[in-house]
């Protein structure tokens, strides 16, 4: 399974990270982070469709992905349009890097969102020292133990965590441990198909006082429409908006539907 395999990539990964800069270091870099911090569940909390501009290089599904525009003029376009950035920083699936991050981080007044596949206390440290201001935790790779000790730290430390979930186990889980937001990823990553069906069976699920989140597979108007219709409060947008020679203006004409 892609998933398992990730997650493994990852496990053998963090020992590299960790012999460069010890978790205790790293703890201390968060603690002494500075930045300004912005509210990433309040971005979504906007009257209106609010949307989540992602950076990544690459996925298992799409190959390297084919950008029109760098890093730079994208997060100029971003600047103007969407509502937080989501950077991808997982390296061995998704081509990502923490550097992406704290390159966007110095250009970027939005919050953002490291997404990548966090299964480590010091990854949540590390998050916080590069600037980002929100995380992901995604159930189906975290028991309820792990959701719920990282959501802590998550908070701890300042940071907004966007709880991941793809079936209604998954919801339960996360509902129970009151989460402000909830993203639904309509992306089964298991085989990597794609059904918006999932943000309207799940989404049904959420107290209106949450925040939903819509993740994966939306790419044209229809889609907006549809997800609109099933109460998403925003949208995450990868493809899309990455292969987009002007984001801004597919931002724009999302939010205006």
């Amino acid at each position: 399974m892609i998933l398992d395999q990730i997650v493994e990539d990852k496990k053998r990964r963090l020992p590299e990270h960790k012999r460069r800069i010890s978790e205790q270091r790293m703890r201390e870099l968060a603690e002494a982070y500075e930045g300004e911090r912005h509210s990433f569940l309040e971005a979504l909390q906007k009257d209106g469709i609010s949307i989540i501009g992602e950076f990544k290089q690459a996925s298992p599904s799409l190959g390297k992905i084919k950008s029109k525009i760098n890093l730079l003029d994208r997060i100029e376009e971003y600047n103007a349009s969407v509502d937080a950035v989501s950077c991808l920083t997982e390296e061995d699936h998704f081509a990502g890097n923490v550097e992406y991050l704290k390159q966007i981080r110095q250009i970027s007044p939005l919050p953002i969102l490291r997404k990548d596949f966090m299964i480590d206390p010091y990854q949540f440290y590390e998050a916080k020292a590069i600037g980002a201001d929100a995380v992901l935790l995604i159930a189906a790779i975290l028991d309820d133990v792990q959701m719920r000790d990282f959501y802590q730290l998550a908070g701890e430390l300042g940071l907004d965590a966007l709880v991941e979930v793809h079936d209604e186990r998954e919801m339960d889980r996360a509902l129970s441990l009151d989460v402000d937001i909830v993203g639904v990823n309509n992306r089964n990553l298991k085989d990597f198909s794609i059904s918006l069906e999932t943000t309207k069976r799940l989404g049904a699920m959420v107290p209106k006082e949450k925040i939903l989140v819509a993740e994966s597979g939306i790419r044209t108007d229809e889609d907006v429409r549809f997800l609109k219709e099933c109460q998403a409060d925003a949208f995450l947008i990868g493809q899309a908006l990455m292969e987009a020679e002007h984001p801004r203006e597919v931002a724009a004409r999302w939010k205006g539907l």
